[in-house]
This record gives C-alpha cells, structure tokens and sequence, in this order.
C-alpha cells in the first residue's frame, strides 16, 4: 500500500490528518528527493512498520536508492544523537557540554545526497525527538546552504503530518 492510500484508512475523527497529507504531497515547495527523503526519515523516526512500508513503497519511484539509504540513515543516526544531545544540552552539570560525545557518525559528514537535503530529513527527525539542540544546529547548516525558513517549516511540517499519522495508526 502506498503512503497517500495509507492515510485515506484513517478514521472520520482524524480528517484533518487525511487533509494534510494530500496538501503536502501536492506541495511544491521542496523538491521529490526533499519531499519524499523527509517522509521515509521521518516514517522510520516514527517506528510503524505499516507506515514505513507505505512510505518507502510510494518514496521508490521518487528517490534513488542513495537518496533512501540517506533518508534511513539521517532517522537511524538522529535516534541516537538526538538522545545523546538533548541529554547534554538538558542536564544541569556544563561538563556534558564540553565533553566529547565518542560516537560515530560518519553519515552526516558523508550522506552520500546533497548535504543540505540530508540535513533536512535529520531537522526533520530531530523535530519529532525533541532535540532543541540538534534542531539548532541543523538549521544553521540548512541557512548556510541557502535553505529558507519557508523550506523549513514545509519539512517539519511533514514531520507534524506523518508522525501524526504514526501515532493515529498505531491506537487503531
């Protein structure tokens, strides 16, 4: 099943939902790989098989297959920084702040897609964890590659919508 016939299953009471997720397919803002890379990230951030399949399902014929192991990549590798950072940015004790983090993360330097565009997805799952100090950080490199605000808020707009969608799902 795909993405956009997976939200048409949601109940009456999650209406809007179903409404959101036709709006923001039909966006024009961000590009395919932009779009559908921050929908796949974004699934997997959300941890619903039935949904990750959806998403991946209708993401194949939109993005290469470098553009959805980023996208995999920028959800697996926010899962633990987002951990890690929140935790340092949140504990009273400024030592954290200073210390190094000793964790690989090879992928954000080398995502094998443009970086801005994996940035993107990794502002995107950071929204749905609730890192402030990863969100940060990545919109500042978003600004620096020219990214606008508009942008954005249409990805983490995405996160909104499809982690909603998760969550809607998931009580069913």
């Amino acid at each position: 099943m795909m993405f956009s016939e997976l939200a048409k299953t949601l109940p009456d009471y999650a209406k809007d939902l179903r409404l959101n997720v036709s709006s923001l397919l039909a966006e024009q803002l961000l590009t395919d790989q932009q779009k559908w890379g921050t929908i796949v990230a974004v699934a997997h951030a959300c941890a619903h098989k039935p949904l990750i399949e959806a998403a991946e399902a209708e993401a194949a014929t939109k993005l290469t297959a470098e553009a959805m192991t980023a996208a995999k990549a920028a959800a697996s590798i926010m899962a633990m920084n987002n951990i890690y950072y929140r935790f340092t940015y949140m504990a009273s004790r400024p030592d954290y702040k200073t210390m190094p983090a000793k964790l690989r993360m090879n992928v954000i330097g080398a995502p094998g897609i443009e970086k801005a565009d994996f940035e993107l997805f990794s502002l995107a799952v950071s929204a749905i964890n609730g890192c402030g100090m990863c969100i940060d950080a990545h919109d500042k490199v978003l600004a620096q590659h020219g990214v606008g605000t508009d942008k954005i808020q249409a990805a983490v707009r995405i996160a909104a919508v499809v982690h909603a969608v998760a969550r809607t799902l998931q009580a069913l």
